[in-house]
C-alpha cells in the first residue's frame, strides 16, 4: 500500500509538497479551511474582474529557472501562462523627495549599464555589487536546484551580514543604496536586521528577469491541486483542521470542524506555525518550542487596494512601479513609529488577449499590524462602522499619492475594494497579517530560521516560516520538506534526471500591445 501522507493548509508550500509528493508516489491528502485553495495564490472576482491577493510578481519563471523546472519536473509548465515584463524596464522607481525616477533593466550587463548612466560615478561600485549579489546567490545549492553536498554548508561572511551593510560595501552614494534597497517590502526587509542572502536571492530573482501570471494566480493553484488528484490524491477545501492528536511524540490523527477523522504516516503543517499550536495537542512540544515560535517577529502586514478600471481610460503598463516617499525611509517600512504611507507598488495585472488599455490596478503598502490593533478581536463580515471608516481614510491616502504618480488617475477608477492587514490575517491564516512569515535576523539567525523537521517524529513543517518565503523560495523550501521524507537530494536527483532533456515551454503571452 502507498503511504499516505496527510498536509494541513492548502496554500503555495502545501500544494507544492503535495504535488511532489503524490508525483513520488505517496498517498496525498491536503486539508484547507478555506474554500478557495492557493493561500497566497488567491484570487477573487468582482466587478467582472479577477484580483490576485498576493503572487503579484513572480521570479525563477524564465526558461531555465528554478520554479520553471520544478515545475517541468511535475509536468504542467506547458499549461502555465506568464507574461514577461518589459526587458528594458522591470521596475520604475519614483521618490517624492526630489521627484526623480529611476528605471531597473533585466539581465546582469544592462542592469549595470542602467543605473550607471542614473550615477556615472558609481559604475564600477554597482558592477562590483552585481557581481557579489551572485557570488551569495551561489552559495545556496537549493537556489540552483543543486544537490547539497554538505549537511552544514559553509557560508561567507558576508552571506549573513545585513542586507544594508552589504549594499554600503560597493556603493557610496546614499541615492543609490536606496535605490538599490527599493525592493525590500517584498520581503518585509527591514534595516540592520534582514540578511544579505535574502536580499542576494530576491534581487538575483528578477536582475534575471519576472514575470507575471495572466489572467490570475489562482489557475497555477488549481494546476498544483490536478497534479495531486492525477496521482490519486485529494485536496479537500473548506475543511478546518481543528485537532492534531499526537501519541509519544507521533501524530495519531487529525480531525476537522465537519467531523472528519484522517490517518496518515506522514503528517506536514503547512500553516502558520502559532495556528498550529492551536490546534495540536498540548505535549505534542515543549514549553521552550512553544514560547520560540510565539516570539519570532513576523513581518510588516500590508494595506491594497483593488482599483477597476473604467474601459479605454488608463494605459497597460508591463512593468512595476514603486511610489517611495524619502531615501532615508526606505528600510522603514511598516514600522509603526513612522507616518503611513512611507511608499507603495503600483501595478496593472494583465488580462488574457491583453491590449493597450488596463482594466484592473493594484495599489498596495506596507502597513504595521499595529494600525488595526484596535479591531484585532473581529472577523470578517463582522467589522465595525469605525473600521470601514478607517478603511476608507487610508485609501484616500493612497489614492492622493498616486495622484501625484499619474495625475489624473483618479478620473479613471470605476470602483475601489480595499484590504487591511486583518484581511490578511483572516484569508491567509498569517499571524498579525505578516505578508513573508517570520521575520530574518542576521543578528539572531537560530531564532528566525525554523527548520522544517520537529521533535513530533513524523511531522513536519513547510511555507514561508520556513527557510525562504515568496513564490520562488516557498517551493523551494517545500522541496526540503519533501526530502525529509523521501531522503537527501532524493526530490533534486530526481529532478535533475527528468528535466535534463525537457523541451518543455511554458506559454507566455508577451504579444504585441495593440
Amino acid at each position: 500500500m502507498k503511504q499516505r501522507v496527510l498536509i494541513i493548509g492548502g496554500g503555495l508550500g502545501g500544494l507544492f509538497s503535495g504535488a511532489i509528493l503524490a508525483k513520488e508516489g505517496l498517498e496525498v491528502t491536503v486539508l484547507e479551511k478555506n474554500k478557495i485553495i492557493g493561500g497566497g495564490l488567491q484570487s477573487f472576482r468582482m466587478w467582472g474582474e479577477d484580483f490576485d491577493t498576493g503572487m503579484h510578481i513572480i521570479g525563477g519563471m524564465r526558461p531555465g529557472g528554478n520554479i520553471y523546472r520544478l515545475c517541468s519536473y511535475l509536468g504542467i509548465i506547458d499549461q502555465v501562462c506568464v507574461r514577461d515584463v518589459d526587458h528594458d524596464c522591470t521596475d520604475r522607481l519614483y521618490f517624492a523627495e526630489d521627484q526623480r525616477y529611476y528605471t531597473i533593466a533585466e539581465g546582469k550587463d544592462t542592469f549595470v549599464e542602467t543605473l550607471s548612466r542614473q550615477f556615472p560615478h558609481e559604475h564600477d561600485g554597482v558592477k562590483a555589487y552585481v557581481e557579489a549579489l551572485f557570488r551569495l546567490s551561489e552559495e545556496v545549492d537549493l537556489f540552483y536546484l543543486r544537490p547539497s553536498k554538505d549537511l552544514i554548508p559553509m557560508h561567507s561572511a558576508q552571506f549573513n551580514m545585513s542586507a544594508e551593510a552589504f549594499i554600503a560595501q560597493y556603493i557610496n552614494d546614499k541615492k543609490l543604496r536606496s535605490v538599490l534597497a527599493y525592493m525590500n517590502p517584498l520581503y518585509g526587509g527591514r534595516a540592520q536586521q534582514t540578511p544579505a542572502y535574502v536580499h542576494a536571492i530576491i534581487s538575483v530573482l528578477y536582475i534575471n528577469g519576472p514575470s507575471r501570471f495572466v489572467g490570475g494566480s489562482l489557475r497555477f493553484a488549481h494546476l498544483l491541486a490536478e497534479t495531486i488528484q492525477r496521482h490519486g490524491g485529494k485536496v479537500l477545501g473548506a475543511t478546518e483542521v481543528t485537532h492534531i492528536g499526537v501519541t509519544d511524540r507521533q501524530v495519531t490523527c487529525v480531525e476537522t470542524a465537519d467531523g472528519q477523522h484522517f490517518e496518515a504516516e506522514y503528517y506536514i503543517s503547512a500553516i502558520h506555525p502559532c495556528a498550529l499550536l492551536k490546534v495540536i495537542d498540548s505535549d505534542a512540544f515543549t514549553k521552550a518550542y512553544r514560547t520560540r515560535l510565539e516570539t519570532i517577529p513576523n513581518s510588516y502586514s500590508a494595506f491594497s487596494l483593488y482599483v477597476k478600471l473604467k474601459p479605454n481610460s488608463f494605459p497597460y503598463i508591463n512593468h512595476s512601479e514603486y511610489f517611495m516617499t524619502r531615501y532615508a525611509d526606505i528600510w522603514q517600512f511598516g514600522r509603526d513609529d513612522k507616518p503611513w504611507p512611507l511608499g507603495f507598488l503600483f501595478m496593472t495585472p494583465p488580462n488574457e488577449g491583453q491590449g493597450a488599455f488596463a482594466s484592473k490596478v493594484l495599489v498596495t503598502a506596507p502597513m504595521a499590524f499595529s494600525q488595526v490593533e484596535a479591531w484585532e478581536q473581529t472577523t470578517i463580515g463582522h467589522r465595525t462602522a469605525d473600521y470601514r471608516q478607517w478603511k476608507e481614510q487610508q485609501c484616500n491616502q493612497l489614492l492622493a499619492m498616486v495622484e501625484v504618480l499619474h495625475p489624473g488617475f483618479s478620473t479613471c477608477i470605476e470602483a475601489v475594494n480595499t484590504a487591511s492587514p486583518l484581511t490578511i490575517r483572516d484569508f491567509y491564516g498569517a499571524k498579525e497579517g505578516g505578508i513573508c512569515g517570520y521575520s530574518k535576523d542576521c543578528n539572531n539567525l537560530a531564532l528566525s530560521q525554523l527548520p522544517v523537521v520537529t521533535k513530533v517524529s513524523n511531522l513536519f513543517l513547510t511555507g514561508q516560516n520556513n527557510n525562504l518565503h515568496g513564490f520562488c523560495g516557498v517551493p523551494l523550501t517545500a522541496i526540503q520538506t519533501c526530502e525529509a521524507i523521501l531522503g537527501r537530494n532524493y526530490v533534486l536527483n530526481q529532478l535533475n534526471h527528468e528535466t535534463a532533456n525537457s523541451t518543455l515551454s511554458v506559454p507566455r503571452d508577451d504579444a504585441r500591445l495593440g
